[in-house]
């Protein structure tokens, strides 16, 4: 092999020389300038970059969708509002109660609505204190399907959106004879989509000295109450979790 004026290394004819010319392979020779004792250092290609990213976002889609995975089996819901209608995912109706049955002037509706394109049941209205009542409430009947396995879970939550005002959850078991006895627990609910997570452990009983006990459940409300002021609640997600 001859090294041409350009310093490329060429091929030679062998016809010619006793070589034959078949390519041009331009290389051009520079002094190095490292060290024989120091470590080779290895520059990554674009190709190696793109493959590392790609195998990285990969990876955290991946790990994404095992969460998701993990999250619904970590669940158990009872509406997620997708019938459109009062009908919960459960199988039963919300149903609208009011201090009126005990002589009380609060007034209160349900309503089937689309809050930031989720879909939602609205509590609104009224709460009065007039006649010792002070109270509206939206009410869902749980079915046996929703107490297999309930003691497995720890708590409800609930994915609301409000007008920063206080409301409560009330708990209701087969224990509770008189219809003023409950298990509440309060939250607040702010003017955006809000996940609320709500123990067993932090429901306190109400006018009963029996202690809740989940596997007797047989309804959950969601109630305005205790105070005068507009009530407006919406509710995306009622569920139970781990």
């Amino acid at each position: 092999m001859l090294r041409n004026p350009y310093n490329e290394f060429t091929a030679i004819d062998s016809t010619a020389y006793p070589h034959k010319v078949v390519a041009q392979i331009p290389y051009t020779t520079r002094p190095s300038t490292r060290n024989s004792n120091e470590p080779r250092q290895t520059v990554a290609t674009g190709d190696t970059v793109r493959f590392w990213l790609c195998r990285m976002l990969a990876s955290l889609l991946l790990c994404g969708a095992f969460q998701l995975v993990m999250a619904k089996d970590d669940m158990h819901i009872i509406d997620d509002r997708s019938s459109g209608d009062y009908r919960a995912t459960s199988g039963t109706a919300w149903r609208l109660i009011t201090d009126g049955v005990m002589g009380g002037v609060s007034n209160g509706r349900l309503s089937v609505d689309v809050v930031d394109d989720q879909n939602c049941l609205r509590l609104e209205g009224e709460v009065k204190l007039e006649n010792n009542g002070g109270f509206i409430q939206a009410a869902l009947d749980l079915t046996q399907d929703t107490l297999i396995d309930i003691q497995s879970y720890a708590g409800v939550m609930l994915k609301v959106h409000g007008n920063s005002e206080q409301y409560n959850v009330h708990l209701r078991t087969r224990d509770n004879r008189l219809p003023w006895q409950s298990y509440r627990a309060s939250f607040t609910a702010v003017p955006q989509w809000e996940m609320i997570y709500l123990p067993f452990e932090e429901f306190a009983p109400h006018r009963t000295e029996t202690a809740l006990a989940v596997d007797r459940l047989k309804r959950i409300g969601l109630v305005a109450i205790g105070r005068e002021f507009s009530a407006n609640l919406c509710i995306g997600t009622l569920a139970l979790y781990r």
